[in-house]
């Protein structure tokens, strides 16, 4: 198991998130231990493609994901079990059949997946870790890397967000070092311009009214 920093759990969950993560938690979450972790082992049907979004944090954007392509599979990953019981409320509300969960580290999950499973992975806005000493801690690494190239399929896309300048050199120098991946960016300029199917995020939002500005990276599975 990997060491998982930051919050697990902030304020007291309402009485409804309560009851759907004793209930509606355990039918939806991905255990590692359970062996059987092909994407089409776990979702009620096959689907045409298999994404993973990792640190979804209150799962506004991965809900309308997976509502506006109910074609896709989408698996989110949260250790914040606030994140993961309003992602739960609006799963629930919506009827959406299509996602699975992880309320955990999402490294171990990549560890427990088979080979050249995923179509994307999407790392959105992640813990930049700001001080030198707690850099280590980032999740985008050299090992993540080769965990996320292993269970990616050959030319699947692996996307990265973020706005911390830092963040984003840190990334770009790993990938550059990477046997595993290749970059999709002709010149830097490119990185500001969100993908064509980007919604922001409520974080993003938070941060361009602060004056921030995003890196959008894509990484292609060689």
């Amino acid at each position: 198991m990997q060491k998982l920093y930051g919050r697990r759990k902030g304020k007291k969950l309402r009485q409804r998130q309560d009851h759907l993560v004793a209930e509606l938690l355990p039918v939806l979450e991905l255990e590692i231990s359970s062996g059987a972790l092909a994407p089409e082992a776990v979702f009620a049907r096959p689907y045409a493609e298999w994404r993973m979004e990792i640190g979804f944090g209150d799962g506004a954007r991965l809900i309308d994901e997976a509502a506006a392509h109910p074609e896709v599979g989408f698996i989110g990953c949260e250790p914040f079990i606030n994140g993961v019981a309003k992602a739960l409320s609006a799963i629930d509300d919506r009827k959406l059949e299509n996602i699975r969960l992880r309320s955990g580290d999402a490294r171990d999950l990549l560890e427990a997946l088979p080979a050249d499973c995923l179509d994307r992975i999407e790392v959105l806005y992640p813990d930049p870790w700001p001080k030198r000493r707690h850099r280590k801690r980032r999740i985008f690494s050299d090992t993540f890397l080769a965990a996320a190239a292993r269970v990616l399929k050959p030319g699947a896309q692996l996307r990265f967000a973020t706005d911390i300048d830092d963040y984003c050199g840190w990334a770009l120098a790993r990938v550059l070092r990477s046997a595993h991946f290749e970059g999709t960016a002709e010149k830097p300029a490119d990185w500001l311009t969100p993908w064509d199917d980007w919604s922001p995020t409520r974080y993003e939002q938070k941060a361009r009214l602060e004056g921030r500005t995003s890196s959008y990276l894509t990484f292609l599975r060689r």
